[in-house]
């Protein structure tokens, strides 16, 4: 009995190898589980592939994940704990913004972080306004930066922890009077690189369902459930010899390939997405130009100027990566190998805080040393001094352009450059957006990088003369399929009847009916119907700026702005009743935004009820004590009223932020 039972035993293990076998070399399957998207061999690709979710991961892949979960991308987001902040609390770390004068106050209340805004006049408070923390994102290394979650919808907040120097300050892109204090909206481009996939509401900026808590091993994998699955049901692949189609191993990527994967996130810049995609779209083993096309702005003598995300591009300007292109490897399971990719150096498994210098100089050596020849023709004495550590001069540590207080090593692996402070003196040429990951973008792609510049990262003239040059292509390809791009320009110039004109060329009833009706991620079609809305309304047609408005709020329902022109626009036809129901619907949905009370006061104004509308312009500036039309309506009130010494603080208030307001002028003169 005893024999039989072993000899079934053995029966069955043969049998599970031979199916193991079998398995390995059969790449039909492969093919019918991937049906969905014929072109790419990996099953994962296909659209019948889900997320599962970095703890089923670790299932099988426990050691792998508790080194991962240690670094940077293991710790990039998670909720605002104690144990997840690394900042100091205390009075001595208040925030200061001189230019829009609000101090900024972080603390724990009990197991619950907060900021608290508020102004001074003297010694007295005169204005406060607290709000929660629900996020911290950030590893720590270099900062930890603060986002509020309020009815799904994400913003952040105004103060940040730079770790290195152990200080708060105001967060990048917050400085110089550029304070957005707790309205800059987190959008899906934002989330899907500092975190693994959230789940995004359509038609909406900033709104979100759910949020993982940090990035996963499918931001570098691609999704796992196929994985799992075939895992789960005892299909496993000898991968010394093979490769497991299941999943994406970037390691058994090219070159190419696995750069892509790296400059999703680590090429930060002016991101142009390709028609019809979305940030979700892209997946590990694609080529990223399919999806996406971005850009960064190109400046003579301007060499050793960088973003903070801009590894990938850094190190392709490098000579050793140059070099190592010219190497093709016959290894098909590791075709990498003799480039030089990031994995050469960093295993984005482990965190770089538990790898000493000498981890990186070996890196180094293994090209650049010949037997036991040193190459390096820096002094000897000053090499000793730096114990041969080729980092510190080859990829010496930099403060970037967009992030202050922070240092970290240029990607630029170069010579010490000689005379460098005179060569950063050099005044700066603008020689053009570039685009990094695409060498022939067209031109529509091109126009869109110079408006998407102009409108996202700098208000300057020259993007929007720059694109100007594929105006005239794109004109005279008179089409819809150009249209949103042109509405844009033209929006961005404020050439309104132009707008009116292009768009004249097709019927608006069509536009609004058959082409400007899609629901998408980016909201292409809600924009230009907002923008065309705004050429109407500042041509004076009330009536044909309603419909587009309409239209803009249909599609994408949770934008405030959008409906704030729509019930404005209701409420300029006399559509007194629509714009009431309009703006309760606007205060009660966005509770945080200041103009829907500022313009429901303004309607009770209308209707000569000056109590509510006082209450309302007070709540649009507990919001925001500086917002211009609220200060202006109340103090026509209190004008009217009487009371001029509380009018005349009010007008200082709006001409100590816009001198040039001539109505604020005007009225305080009537007063005086």
């Amino acid at each position: 009995m005893k024999n039989k039972l072993l000899l079934t035993l053995f029966v069955a293990c043969l049998t599970f190898i031979a199916l193991i076998t079998i398995r390995c070399n059969d790449t039909k399957n492969s093919n019918k589980e991937n049906q969905q998207n014929p072109g790419s061999p990996y099953l994962n690709h296909g659209d019948s592939a889900t997320y599962v979710g970095i703890n089923t991961c670790k299932t099988c892949h426990q050691d792998i994940y508790n080194t991962f979960i240690e670094t940077g991308m293991g710790k990039s987001f998670d909720r605002a704990t104690k144990l997840k902040s690394a900042a100091l609390f205390g009075n001595k770390y208040a925030v200061y913004d001189k230019y829009a004068n609000f101090h900024y106050y972080p603390f724990f209340s009990g197991d619950t972080m907060k900021i608290l805004e508020f102004r001074m006049n003297g010694r007295d408070t005169i204005y406060k306004r607290l709000e929660t923390v629900s996020y911290i994102v950030g590893s720590g290394q270099h900062t930890n930066s603060h986002l509020m979650l309020k009815n799904g919808f994400l913003t952040q907040m105004p103060a940040t922890f730079y770790t290195q120097k152990q200080q708060w300050d105001l967060p990048p892109g917050f400085e110089d009077g550029h304070n957005t204090r707790f309205g800059r909206k987190i959008g899906l481009e934002c989330m899907s690189c500092h975190n693994s996939y959230p789940d995004f509401e359509i038609g909406s900026e900033n709104k979100f369902a759910s949020l993982p808590n940090g990035i996963g091993c499918e931001r570098c994998h691609g999704p796992g459930s196929i994985h799992v699955r075939q895992k789960s049901n005892g299909d496993l692949i000898d991968t010394s010899k093979y490769i497991d189609y299941s999943i994406v191993n970037p390691g058994k990527l090219s070159p190419d390939l696995q750069f892509d994967i790296c400059q999703r996130c680590h090429l930060q810049g002016n991101a142009v997405l390709k028609n019809g995609h979305s940030f979700y779209d892209f997946k590990p083993g694609q080529k990223l130009s399919d999806y996406m096309t971005v850009f960064l702005p190109k400046y003579k003598n301007a060499d050793s100027e960088f973003i903070m995300a801009s590894h990938a591009d850094r190190l392709k300007q490098s000579k050793c990566f140059i070099e190592s292109k010219k190497n093709k490897s016959s290894n098909t399971l590791r075709p990498y190998k003799n480039t030089m990719t990031c994995v050469t150096c960093h295993n984005p498994h482990q965190s770089v805080k538990y790898q000493k210098d000498d981890y990186f100089n070996q890196k180094c050596n293994s090209c650049h040393n010949s037997g036991k020849q040193q190459l390096c023709s820096a002094d000897k004495n000053l090499l000793s001094k730096s114990n041969h550590n080729c980092v510190s001069c080859h990829m010496p540590r930099s403060g970037s352009i967009d992030i202050p207080h922070v240092t970290v090593h240029d990607h630029y692996i170069r010579k010490p450059l000689p005379n460098k402070e005179k060569i950063v003196q050099q005044a700066k040429e603008f020689l053009g957006l570039y685009a990094i990951n695409e060498s022939s973008p067209d031109a529509a792609t091109r126009m869109m990088a110079y408006v998407n510049q102009y409108e996202k990262f700098e208000k300057k003239d020259i993007y929007l003369d720059s694109a100007q040059t594929y105006l005239k292509i794109l004109s005279n390809q008179a089409s819809v399929k150009h249209v949103h791009l042109l509405v844009h320009y033209h929006f961005l110039r404020e050439n309104y009847r132009e707008i009116i004109e292009l768009i004249g060329s097709f019927d608006q009833q069509k536009l609004l009916n058959q082409v400007f009706v899609k629901q998408s991620y980016d909201n292409a079609d809600a924009w230009i119907c907002y923008r065309i809305g705004e050429a109407h309304q500042n041509l004076g047609d009330y009536a044909n700026a309603r419909k587009f408005y309409q239209q803009a709020y249909r599609l994408a329902p949770a934008y405030p702005d959008f409906l704030n022109k729509l019930a404005s626009a209701c409420l300029s036809l006399n559509d007194e009743v629509k714009a009431k129901q309009l703006f309760d619907k606007l205060v009660n949905q966005f509770p945080d935004f200041a103009a829907g009370y500022s313009n429901l006061g303004y309607y009770y104004l209308t209707k000569q009820n000056i109590d509510l509308a006082i209450k309302n312009f007070d709540k649009a500036l507990q919001l925001d004590p500086d917002y211009e039309l609220a200060l202006m309506n109340k103090a026509g009130v209190l004008m009217f009223q009487n009371k001029n010494k509380e009018a005349e603080k009010l007008l200082q208030q709006v001409l100590a932020k816009n001198p040039n307001q001539q109505k604020a002028k005007q009225a305080l003169q009537q007063l005086r």
